[in-house]
């Protein structure tokens, strides 16, 4: 299975564009989307290019692939203009034989069923093993924070990689 990862898109027509050029080259079979998708939220300054409106149609090709989890910023407006459900706060899902856990990260919840945890808010990348449980947080593809720079992951078949979204470059890989 090769899943196209990435969070805290806020409402970035640009960067969503990428997203979507590295999924049209990127024969993946699944997108998982960790939360704030059209709104840039009151904490964070506007992205260069926010414009949620035509965020929407970019995402909304990609419908049939999404898994999404609700995030800080979303709000049930932003379900009435997406196709895809984006109000859950949490989904576990199996993947290459693997218990995941999808969320977005800013409530605490209950991790001792599952081997790896994907999550974003942060907007800062991770992954790292922590008591026989892996955490991934692929960073922000928008507003990225503490030195970090805009980023996505990749899960190919179990082997994970970060990837810098402006260079290509694998941030932090785990095999």
């Amino acid at each position: 299975m090769r899943i196209l990862i990435f969070s805290d898109l806020h409402g970035d027509y640009k960067r969503a564009e990428e997203i979507k050029a590295i999924w049209d080259k990127g024969d993946f079979d699944s997108i998982f989307l960790l939360g704030d998708i059209l709104y840039h939220g009151p904490r964070n300054d506007l992205p260069p290019f926010y414009c949620p409106k035509k965020v929407i149609p970019i995402l909304s090709e990609l419908k049939d692939y999404i898994t999404a989890v609700r995030g800080n910023c979303d709000a049930e407006v932003d379900q009435m203009v997406l196709p895809f459900n984006i109000l859950d706060e949490r989904k576990i899902v199996e993947v290459d034989g693997r218990r995941i856990l999808l969320h977005h990260g800013h409530h605490e919840t209950d991790t001792s069923t599952v081997s790896v945890v994907m999550s974003g808010h942060t907007h800062v990348p991770v992954l790292e093993e922590k008591d026989g449980v892996l955490y991934l947080n692929p960073g922000s593809t928008t507003i990225p924070k503490n030195g970090s720079r805009p980023s996505y992951a990749v899960w190919d078949n179990g082997r994970i990689s970060i990837i810098g979204l402006d260079d290509g470059h694998i941030v932090k890989e785990w095999k």
